[in-house]
């Protein structure tokens, strides 16, 4: 009975240590996840935990890549061994990177437990994508030692797929236990565009952040290809003197997140309207990210040293207001999603209809 409650405090223990560290590491996902209920939040919360934890082992900027890579198999070990998943924090306390990501690897051992609390089939689920995150983390941090330099487009897109087109595939599989709505001819469905999803948010991120990944993560995933292309090089991608080159350069990735979006949009709108829930937690990051193509393509901040691209809190906030008005007409979505193209979608300045 005494071993029982204690399972029981803890596991109480893990859900709101993971609810508290998840707006340092992600204000984004933050609001969103909020508008999932019961279970089915709890699973999202706990599986995009565990990928960032995986995603700051795989971005620390001085471990050499043997040691990132054991430490990779020691995380996915901790699925199925409790003793080890307790011992994660100390196995990893060697991990740098930023502080938020490195608190949230203290806390390893509470996500793990707040893993070992879910549904025998969502810690199957989490475990199968997860693990195919890692599997191609691991590939890429095998293949570039000294720090990630993307060569190709073809090569961009299959990074993208293990580290954001799994994290589709897992939420699509939680979509398809946790809702009514998601039917197995939807389910199909959505399998289809369910990458895309994953992959255009990440392609739009790592876009507004090329200078922090070269600066902070030795990481350069501008494809090689295409700086060549232009008379530059991952070398001189910051270097003021190619700063034309440099965004000429980044056309191809810009017309791949374009059509990511779009395609997400698409799997968006193929979500049930009475899964509400869903199609809340899916717009706010869709729409974010519109309007952030939309201000990388006004700007070249991304390509200076210490410069990103942001959108206002102003248009954030009327975001929020604005998607959960139309996130149950796919007119209202479609709608919105074009004024944010257009430009700064400020409420009071714009006007449903």
């Amino acid at each position: 009975m005494a071993l029982a409650v204690a399972a029981t405090e803890r596991e109480k223990q893990a859900v709101q240590v993971c609810r508290e560290i998840l707006p340092e590491v992600s204000r984004t996902f933050a609001l969103s996840i909020r508008f999932l209920p019961g279970g089915l939040g709890q699973s999202v919360l706990c599986a995009y935990l565990l990928c960032r934890i995986a995603d700051t082992i795989e971005d620390d900027p001085v471990a050499p890549p043997a040691q990132k890579i054991a430490l990779l198999d020691d995380f996915m070990k901790c699925f199925t061994d409790p003793l080890l998943a307790n011992d994660l924090p100390k196995i990893a306390q060697g991990v740098q990177g930023e502080a938020a990501h490195l608190r949230l690897i203290s806390y390893g051992d509470l996500v793990f437990t707040l893993f070992r609390s879910l549904s025998p089939r969502t810690q199957a689920t989490v475990r199968q994508w997860v693990g195919e995150m890692v599997s191609g983390m691991q590939h890429f941090v095998g293949l570039y030692p000294r720090g990630i330099r993307i060569q190709t487009i073809s090569e961009y897109k299959k990074y993208c797929y293990y580290v954001a087109g799994t994290v589709g595939h897992l939420l699509t599989d939680l979509w398809y236990e946790y809702s009514g709505y998601i039917h197995p001819a939807k389910y199909n469905t959505l399998l289809t565009r369910c990458e895309a999803f994953g992959q255009a948010l990440q392609t739009v991120n790592i876009l507004k952040d090329i200078a922090w990944d070269a600066e902070h993560e030795n990481s350069i995933y501008v494809p090689a290809q295409a700086l060549q292309a232009v008379g530059s090089s991952h070398q001189h991608l910051l270097d003021p003197a190619l700063l034309k080159q440099n965004r000429a350069a980044l056309g191809s990735l810009m017309e791949l997140a374009q059509q990511d979006l779009d395609d997400a949009l698409a799997y968006l709108l193929s979500v049930p309207n009475f899964a509400i829930s869903i199609r809340l937690f899916c717009i706010l990051p869709l729409l974010f990210a519109y309007a952030t193509l939309r201000e990388l393509d006004r700007s070249v901040a991304m390509l200076q040293p210490g410069g990103s691209v942001k959108i206002s809190r102003r248009e954030v906030k009327s975001l929020i207001l604005a998607g959960c008005v139309v996130v149950m007409s796919n007119h209202g979505v479609q709608w919105l999603v074009t004024q944010v193209r257009r430009g700064p979608f400020i409420w009071g300045l714009s006007k449903l209809s």
